[in-house]
This record gives structure tokens, sequence and C-alpha cells, in this order.
């Protein structure tokens, strides 16, 4: 949710910086564009002027004038004559006199502006531009004294400069002066070509170009659209650190939902939820949070209502052995013997469900938080306590495994005891006689250990597998007789409170294997001794 949330930030950022600096990248770029054309065309409307003169000093003029063009800035000067072959000393001839833009220019007076391309520019702008003999023009001229000489013209050639503007490419004399026609330069459809024309009094004696590089345009250009890249990445960059921050901001309430729901599905009860954030998910943590009181409430009465009646049934229950004892001891028929040998068994199976009931109740009660251990020393100790009850019945338990004393798990406190108490317990009672119950002790990974009880009892179908950690299911295969048929659940609490696992499978050559995984510790980690007790089992 959180990468969501920044993308969708950053998204809206970088529309809002196109929206706003796309469109002023190509204003400026047109701005630039323009700004050229317009300046490239004034140059040469005013050399065209000069050619048009006709005198010995404009031509020179027009040389000097096209040598200073040359040098200063990154275009060049061609001039060609009205029949498009002589050159006008000393100015060079155009390499292509006979072209589309000349001709257009000496045949029919026209002013083109040729970009090279329509996308932004080429690599040179060319701009063709005739030139009109000033001493033959009728109308104007004669309406405003008769010709104008050179020396006249020569003055006027600055105000014909000024006085073209945005591109139009109008030239025009100084009040009182000849005007040697107009040129209205407009853009053709193709983008390609700036048009003018000239009145029909006019006569054409040549044509200027000028060819301007456009390779400082590029560089321009690229610095234009180049920076405004740069700033977009820089504050789409701000922007996705910013919006990380607010999106982690604006989630932490959900974060912290989804931590109580993930430790309350694991089983923790008490998990609870900080009424943080907008009023929606106040409202949210404080509903959840009320539900969780209410189960936990509803929960933890049912447990003590577990724990008290288990704990209340024991003394009533150890009253009514010790009763039928005494009055098996003072019977001498056979059948009330029986009788209440039968009723003493029940007894007994009735003492080890309560029991089963309350140890079951104090684990899903309280999770103690799991200590490092030794394994194999701890196996070794349960084993020592079990033998005896082994030996009685001619049964052997045999310890063997590649895992050594430096195994260490972690588990609660106790709870690893009453795991090998209640296993053992099973594997015993369904064992026959004379038979062997193996323990092995594995190491079955960098981070896991393994402990897996065997027997040779009459095992169990792979139904009957999946249903023995249910509560009170009997399997004659697993309990036999007698038992609270708690003890498997018993195993499964207390395992997986630990964080292992235990699984049910076939023995090799018959029987049943229990194998529980559990978690393994570091080197460094503190270890605990086991102390040995007498033997506990539930079931």
């Amino acid at each position: 949710m959180i990468r969501r949330l920044i993308v969708s930030y950053v998204a809206l950022v970088g529309v809002a910086l196109a929206a706003f600096t796309v469109p002023v990248a190509f204003t400026l770029t047109s701005q630039l564009r323009g700004d050229t054309e317009e300046s490239v065309l004034r140059e040469a409307t005013t050399m065209a002027l000069l050619l048009g003169d006709g005198d010995a000093p404009a031509r020179e003029a027009l040389a000097r004038m096209a040598g200073a063009y040359a040098d200063e800035t990154p275009g060049t000067v061609e001039v060609a004559t009205a029949d498009g072959r002589s050159a006008m000393p000393p100015l060079p001839l155009t390499a292509r006199p006979h072209d589309a833009a000349f001709g257009d220019a000496l045949e029919r007076g026209r002013t083109t502006v040729d970009w090279g391309s329509r996308f932004v520019w080429g690599p040179e702008l060319v701009i063709t531009v005739p030139a009109y003999a000033r001493g033959e023009v009728t109308g104007g001229a004669e309406g405003d004294g008769g010709a104008a000489e050179s020396g006249d013209w020569e003055g006027g050639t600055g105000a014909a400069a000024g006085g073209t503007t945005g591109g139009t490419g109008e030239a025009a004399g100084a009040p009182g002066e000849a005007v040697g026609g107009t040129v209205e330069a407009d853009d053709a459809d193709d983008g390609g070509q700036a048009v003018g024309s000239a009145g029909p009094a006019d006569r054409i004696v040549g044509a200027v170009r000028v060819r301007y590089a456009t390779a400082d345009l590029t560089d321009r250009l690229w610095r234009i659209w180049g920076f405004r890249a740069i700033l977009a990445v820089g504050v789409l960059a701000v922007a996705a650190g910013l919006g990380a921050i607010v999106a982690r901001l604006l989630t932490k309430p959900l974060r912290q939902l989804n931590d109580m729901a993930s430790r309350f599905g694991d089983g923790d009860l008490t998990a609870r939820s900080p009424v943080t954030g907008p009023q929606e998910t106040r409202t949210l943590a404080r509903t959840l949070n009320q539900g969780a009181e209410r189960l936990d409430t509803l929960v933890a009465s049912q447990r003590i209502f577990v724990a008290d009646a288990s704990h209340q049934l024991r003394t009533p229950l150890t009253a009514l052995r010790l009763s039928l004892d005494n009055i098996a001891d003072g019977v001498d028929d056979e059948f009330v013997r029986e009788d209440v040998e039968q009723a003493t068994a029940e007894v007994v199976r009735m003492s080890r469900l309560v029991s089963g009931l309350l140890v079951l109740a104090r684990a899903e009660a309280k999770v103690s938080a799991p200590e490092p251990l030794a394994l194999r020393e701890l196996v070794e100790e349960r084993l020592k306590v079990w033998r005896p009850a082994a030996d009685e019945r001619g049964v052997t338990i045999v310890l063997t495994g590649d895992a050594d004393d430096r195994a260490r798990v972690l588990a609660g406190a106790g709870n690893l005891d009453q795991v090998l108490d209640n296993v053992l317990s099973n594997a015993l009672e369904v064992s026959p006689d004379r038979g062997t119950i193996t323990v092995r002790v594995e190491t079955g990974g960098p981070e896991e250990a393994v402990l897996e009880v065997l027997d040779q009892g009459p095992g169990m179908s792979a139904a009957e597998q999946a249903r023995a950690f249910d509560r009170f299911w009997r399997g004659q295969g697993l309990t036999g007789r007698s038992g609270s048929d708690l003890g498997l659940a018993i195993v499964k609490q207390l395992v997986t409170d630990d964080g292992g696992t235990v699984t049910l499978r076939d023995a090799p050559g018959g029987g049943l294997c229990v194998r529980i995984g559990l978690r393994t510790v570091g080197d460094g980690t503190r270890w605990i001794s086991p102390r040995p007790g007498a033997p506990r089992s539930g079931g």
C-alpha cells in the first residue's frame, strides 16, 4: 500500500510538472526560433537593399557587411544576379544559383525561409531575399519628388533595416526617398517557406541568401529542455521522499492494526492496537480492541473454569480411590472384588483426565518465554526417569542420533519435559512386552533440531494420524484402553507455543513415529541444564 501511495503521489507531481514546464519549454523554443528568424531576415533584407543600389560603394559595403557577418555569426552570405550566372564582384557566386529558392526570389520576387525540418529545425536556417533596383521604380518615387540618389539611399539604409519588424520582411526607405518595393513574408502551409511579392514596376537585379548554422540554437534548445528535465527529476525525487514519509505516516495506524490482527491470529488474545490516526482508523481500532477484550474475557473465563473444575475434582477423586482401595481390601468375594477393581480403574482414568485438563488449561492460559536448553542432556535425564517403568514390562528404550551435547533448542520452562513425558507414556502404553522404543535426536538443519520417538505398537492409519491431535479423540493404536485422550493435544500445544512442529508418521518396520521439530540457538547463547524430576503425563 505504501508503494502505491508513493507511486500515486509521484505521478500526480509528474503530471503537474508536465502541465507547467512543458508548455513553457515549447514557448521558449518557439520564441527562440522566432527571434532567430527575425534577426537573420532583417540582416538579409539590409544586404538586399545594398545589392539593389547597384553602385560600387554599395557593393563594397555589402562585401564588408557579408564578411563581418561570417566572422561574427555562424552564418554565411551568398549572392546571385538576376541571370543566375554572373556574380557581382567582389562577392562570391552561390554554389547552387538555380535552386528553387533562388528561382522564387529572382523570377517571382518571393522571400523564402527554410528551417530544413518540420520538427524544430534542421542543421541550418536558409533565408533567400530578392534585391530590387531602386532607380527604376515608378509611382511612389515620382510622387515623392523623383529618384533618390545613391548617397540618399545610403543614408536611409539604417531606416530601412530598422523598419523591418516581426519577421515580415517589409523594407522601406527613409521619408522622402524612393522605395524599391515591399516584401511581405508569410509562413506557408509546410512551415518551411516565407513568401513575399513585389509591385509590378519593380525590377529584380539579384538575390541574397543567408545560411545560418543552427548548432548554437540546438545547444540553447538542449539547455532549455535539459534544465527543465533535470529540475523535474530533482522535484520527482524530492516528491518520492516526501511521499514515502507521508505514506508511512498515513499507513502507520493500518500497520498497527495489522500487527494486532497478526498477534491475535497467533493466539495472543492480549494484543491491542493503539487508537491513533484519522477518525476512521481510530473507530476501527476501538471496535477491534473491544471485540478482542470481550473474546479474551470469555476465553479466560472458560480456561479458569476448566482449571478450577479440574483442581477441585482432584480431591474427591483421590478420596473415592482410597475408599475403593479400602473396600477391595475388606472384601473376600471375587465378583465384588472384580467390580471394585473396575470402578478403581475408571476413577484412575478420570483422575488422569482431570490432570490432563488442568495441564492443557495452564498451557493455553500462559505462554512462557522460550529458553535455550541442552536437548540431548534433557532427553537423557527424562529417559532415566522412564526406564524403570519400561523395565517392568521388559521394554527397552534406546537413545540414538547424531546430535551431541552442544545442540541447544528453544523451549519454555518445563514444556519439553512435559512433551517427552506424554510421548514416552503413549509409546510405552502401546509397545508390546519385550519391545523397543527408539528415541532419536538429530540435527535437522542450521536452525532446527529433530526429536523422534518410535515405538513397535500397532501404529495408526492416515485418517487416525490426522485426528490424533484432537482433544478427547481415542485411537486404539495410540492409547490402548487407558489414557485421558489429551496427551498429544498437550504435546502439540506446548511445541507450537515454543515455535516448533509436531507430526505423526509410520515407523519403519511398523509402529508409530512422533517427529518433533524444535528451534535451535547459536553457540553464544546462554543455556540452561535440565533438572530431573518424576514422570509427568497428561495422557
